[in-house]
């Protein structure tokens, strides 16, 4: 795929639907995976194609690359000519105040060469906000009783044409300690990550024609009707505009703002009145070109989706070993064409497992000692052990009655004759919980893992906290973690795990446990298999307790249900997901590789269109 040469926009700017129709393919294939965390989220995509169209066509309309100029057309010069007699009229009659410190405030809406961020058509200007328009106006004379329109910052959208919502309140409830604003007034949003989001308002269809709102507007009320309003929308939601104010907010982090003196002599571009009226219809045209073209492409998305999904369920679903070769022969004739997605490779891998833990995955041999005599054994000798060690460890009494008081565990689906089901708890020297209280950290010393440092079987070091040997030592005196252990989360997400690697001395953080498999009967790689298949979790949720963040008790996951082969199969089915995990990383790599490639080619047409 190629950036065609031929693109024209700004030269030929009478058909700027060339600017999607002819590249529609790279529109719609830069698609990135949003990201995620923790096992059970959806996995999300944003449209980057799209998004970037949606801003080039904002940035094209605010430079006069979006409609052709009309030599008909009065001038801008005239326009402003207009909006400063308007506004002298304003002043003489007491309806708005004269600006002072011209220099300081830069009020005449002079803008010197240095300041234009690029070239205008001839019959265009640059101007300032605060000489257009009244900055920050208040609503006055307006009786207590009156109803007024209130609005949040959650009811302004990010939409282009600056849609909003509102609440009716008496305006005696509003008129102090907010914004205000009336019909016709435009308002952006000035604190971090709004701005930026470009929340943005023409406030319309008040009550009475007034309102207040949130404090954290910058409002402006143009000077009659020579501005068209919609225009000057379009500039405070174009890429240019959102940059230069991002550069200059002030503040704490999480609570910067685009200072006022930004917002009010910012140099603003000002086509002739009838050219801006063109610019918004067109962009109203192009704008729902774009939303058409999204729609498409996430039903074409959610169609290949939906395709992936029935026919790795196929394979799931497989009866036999006859029926999985033909319904896997089936999708590797297309393999190349279905997993092109992150979503589509995730949900081959989430496949994967679980053919894995259903016994599907490797063929099992009649030769071996099945799963049922295992667990005998490993019954037997760990119930020797335990009571070897129970005066001395008050761990291996607890196991003791735990253990005593199991039922016969069901297996949560169909699984082969020489399996057996398992509770948890049962295949383990000791499962025990974590001490549950926040450490007290240190600078340097042991590192504490806590839920956010483990995700898709694999230990996270980002943000990773560290404790003292003291602290270690009370923390971890029911039973210090060892390499091979596995550390699983109970909360926040519920269901994450992994095995602790050698050579490693590490301490369980608040809501997690740790989980010490009876090696010489279970593979620890197995098992966290078996914990992080797609259904266990689905299953151990039907248990989760808590209101807002749901949890497992540690008593779920004690009894929950893990599918036990035969301790050779176990190993053939690791090396087998090992295997095929490479391929997973490999179709990854190359998803990321081609995802690049997509960013690049978009970026390259925008760079093409503006240039």
């Amino acid at each position: 795929m190629n950036v065609k040469t031929s693109l024209e926009v700004g030269k030929d700017a009478n058909k700027p639907e060339q600017l999607i129709t002819e590249h529609i393919d790279i529109w719609t294939s830069a698609i990135l995976a949003k990201s995620t965390s923790g096992r059970g989220s959806s996995k999300k995509y944003e449209l980057y194609g799209i998004s970037k169209l949606r801003e080039l066509i904002l940035e094209l309309a605010v430079r006069g690359k979006l409609v052709p100029q009309d030599a008909n057309d009065e001038s801008a010069s005239v326009l402003l000519e207009k909006i400063a007699a308007e506004k002298a009229q304003l002043i003489k009659d007491k309806k708005i105040k004269k600006i002072k410190k011209i220099k300081k405030t830069k009020a005449d809406g002079k803008v010197n060469e240095d300041e234009k961020p690029f070239d205008l058509p001839r019959e265009w200007q640059w101007t300032r906000l605060n000489f257009i328009t009244e900055i920050n106006p208040r609503n006055t004379n307006v009786d207590d009783k009156t109803k007024a329109s209130f609005v949040p910052m959650t009811l302004i959208t990010t939409s282009y044409d600056g849609v909003h919502d509102s609440e009716s309140r008496p305006w005696s409830e509003i008129k102090k300690g907010y914004t205000h604003f009336a019909n016709g007034d435009i308002a952006i949003a000035k604190i971090t990550p709004c701005f930026e989001n470009s929340k943005a308002a023409i406030f319309r269809n008040l009550e009475n024609g007034i309102g207040a709102g949130t404090t954290e507007l910058h409002v402006a009320r143009p000077f009659g009707e020579q501005v068209e309003r919609n225009f000057l929308l379009l500039y405070f939601k174009s890429p240019n505009f959102l940059t230069m104010g991002q550069k200059l907010m002030t503040g704490s982090a999480g609570h910067k703002r685009v200072p006022r003196s930004f917002f009010e002599s910012n140099p603003i571009p000002l086509p002739p009145l009838a050219e801006q009226k063109r610019i918004v219809a067109k962009v109203d045209e192009l704008m729902l070109l774009c939303d058409q073209l999204e729609q498409q492409t996430e039903a074409s998305i959610e169609a290949h989706a939906t395709l992936v999904e029935v026919l790795l369920a196929t394979l799931t679903d497989s009866t036999g070993a006859d029926e999985l070769a033909q319904n896997w022969a089936r999708i590797a004739e297309h393999f190349d064409s279905l997993f092109t997605t992150e979503q589509s490779i995730e949900a081959l891998k989430q496949t994967v497992l679980q053919l894995a833990v259903m016994g599907k995955l490797v063929p099992q041999n009649p030769d071996e000692e099945p799963a049922s005599v295992l667990l005998e054994k490993l019954r037997k000798e760990r119930s020797e052990w335990l009571q070897k060690t129970k005066e001395e460890n008050p761990e291996s009494k607890t196991m003791l009655k735990k253990l005593k008081k199991l039922s016969d565990a069901s297996a949560p689906f169909g699984i082969p004759s020489t399996w057996k089901t398992a509770h948890l708890i049962d295949l383990c020297t000791y499962l025990v919980d974590c001490h549950n209280k926040t450490a007290p950290y240190v600078d340097s010393g042991i590192p504490i893992i806590r839920t956010s440092n483990i995700r898709e079987r694999e230990f996270c070091m980002t943000g990773m906290k560290y404790i003292s040997e003291e602290t270690y030592e009370y923390w971890s005196r029911r039973c210090p973690p060892k390499p091979e252990d596995i550390i699983f989360t109970r909360e926040a997400p519920m269901g994450e795990a992994a095995i602790i690697p050698k050579g490693s001395v590490w301490c369980l953080g608040q809501r997690t446990m740790l989980i010490r498999p009876y090696h010489k009967y279970v593979s620890n790689q197995y098992l966290l298999l078996a914990l992080t298949e797609p259904h266990l979790l689905e299953r151990a949720s039907e248990h989760a307790i808590g209101s807002t963040v749901k949890h497992l008790r540690v008593g779920d996951v004690e009894n929950l249900n893990i599918p036990l082969p035969p301790l050779s199969e176990q190993h053939r089915i690791v090396a087998k997901v090992d295997e095929l995990m490479a391929i997973y990383d490999q179709l990854k790599e190359k998803l990321k590789q081609s995802q690049k490639t997509q960013v690049q080619l978009t970026n390259a047409l925008v760079d093409r269109a503006l240039g």
